[in-house]
């Protein structure tokens, strides 16, 4: 191991993790730690680290042989490829001990942890020896202010018992501080492996744009729970701040009546394209396809056409391709017309005409096509976007591959990661 005196929670989270030879292993996502029944520190029994296929694993304290500013080694590059589960005597460093409410034992003074250090103690464990607390010096609510940080003994601050940690609300700063630089599928990733109550504290805490861009990297039981966890006024924002395709879904597994008074709650504006992609099984193109591309009128220029594809809110596959139809513009349109890949856009004048680049060759799909179909469409003519339209020719959505991928992988895909493709030469004991 090397020689460091003390080491912060916050300083792991997230640094990566390699193999005695350099083998890129994974992430460092949480600590775990062993809770006491006295005051003493708690012993760290290990790493929650998530491997490049997202599944979390558990890695003990014995296997770590370096921690650095910027990296952990191990002392093997093999690890125990069995999903990582919390046991009873357990508590998740980042997910439940940040932002847990505490008190002084000294003085009674109402506290709140916003790190953790774990040091080395004689007999080589690691033990979560300090805390950074900040004390609340006011009433609870708008105006509460908070004393300067300090670093305190373990057994200076009482109220972090297993039954404390499960019982009491805990907020979210620290995890949300902790989440502002992770992508929405790797915070989704975390939020999957937090206690509910955990989880709900920070659904709770986090913006609706944030929420909504999480709640669709979930499977659809977390997704389901959290919903109906949120009052049905937020609820409906949330649906709102979600991509339509992605809201559609989430409705569909939703008994009539929850859905119907959710989508009565939202706007007109948003719950109507979300009401068209329903009528389509989702099976099919109109229940794949979002009702949301990027559409131009025939007289719109390549450098208007260009302007509209750099959107930071619009996905890769999204961006790939504009629509060129008769107005109106709103799907669903007038008569579609064409389609231009940007690619074919980057080699044109941008003073020439959208309409002048389209490809009017390519086929649209129908809204009732069905999955396989959709599926060969794509293999056939290699997009990654394509459209939708109607009997009329009227452009209803795009259909995007990742939409597609997400339909053909096995149920459950989200929970599972990629974790087939490769497994571990060794099997360690399960943590004790």
């Amino acid at each position: 191991m090397a020689a460091v005196n003390r080491v912060f929670a916050a300083q792991l989270a997230r640094l990566p993790v390699f193999g005695p030879d350099g083998e890129s292993i994974g992430k460092v996502r949480d600590l775990v730690a062993g809770l006491r029944l006295d005051q003493q520190p708690p012993r760290v029994l290990g790493l929650v680290v998530e491997l490049a296929t997202r599944r979390r694993v558990f890695v003990p304290m014995l296997r770590v042989t370096a921690i650095e500013p910027n990296a952990v080694t191990l002392a093997s590059g093999s690890v125990n490829m069995r999903r990582f589960t919390q046991r009873p005597n357990e508590v998740l460093v980042l997910g439940q001990l940040f932002d847990a409410r505490a008190t002084l034992s000294a003085t009674g003074a109402r506290v709140t942890v916003v790190d953790a250090a774990m040091e080395q103690a004689r007999t080589r464990d690691w033990v979560l020896a300090k805390l950074a607390i900040q004390e609340r010096s006011g009433p609870l609510g708008i105006g509460r202010r908070r004393s300067a940080l300090r670093v305190l003994p373990w057994a200076d601050v009482s109220g972090l018992g297993l039954a404390d940690l499960t019982a009491q609300p805990q907020g979210a700063g620290q995890l949300l501080m902790l989440f502002d630089t992770m992508r929405a599928v790797d915070v989704a990733a975390t939020l999957r492996d937090l206690p509910l109550k955990r989880r709900q504290e920070v659904a709770d805490a986090m913006d609706d744009e944030r929420l909504a861009d999480v709640l669709e990297e979930l499977p659809e039981d977390n997704q389901k729970e959290l919903l109906s966890h949120l009052a049905e006024e937020r609820a409906a924002d949330i649906l709102e701040a979600m991509n339509p395709d992605d809201a559609a879904d989430l409705l569909s597994e939703l008994t009539p009546a929850d859905q119907n008074r959710l989508l009565e709650l939202m706007h007109p504006d948003e719950s109507e394209p979300v009401k068209r992609l329903l009528e389509y099984s989702s099976d099919t193109a109109g229940g794949l396809m979002t009702p949301e591309p990027v559409v131009l009128t025939p007289d719109a220029t390549v450098a208007e056409a260009l302007a509209h594809i750099r959107n930071p809110d619009l996905t890769p596959a999204l961006a790939s391709m504009v629509f060129v139809c008769r107005p109106p513009s709103a799907t669903p349109t007038g008569r579609y017309v064409g389609c231009a890949h940007f690619q074919q856009l980057l080699r044109e004048p941008p003073a020439d005409l959208v309409a002048a680049a389209a490809d009017t060759d390519l086929p649209p799909l129908r809204a009732t096509a069905s999955l396989t179909d959709v599926t060969r469409y794509f293999a056939a003519y290699n997009l990654t976007c394509a459209p939708v339209v109607d009997a009329e020719d009227h452009l209803l959505g795009a259909v995007t591959v990742d939409d597609v991928l997400d339909h053909l992988l096995p149920e459950g895909w989200r929970e599972t990661g990629l974790h087939d493709v490769g497994t571990a030469t060794t099997q360690e004991a399960e943590h004790a």
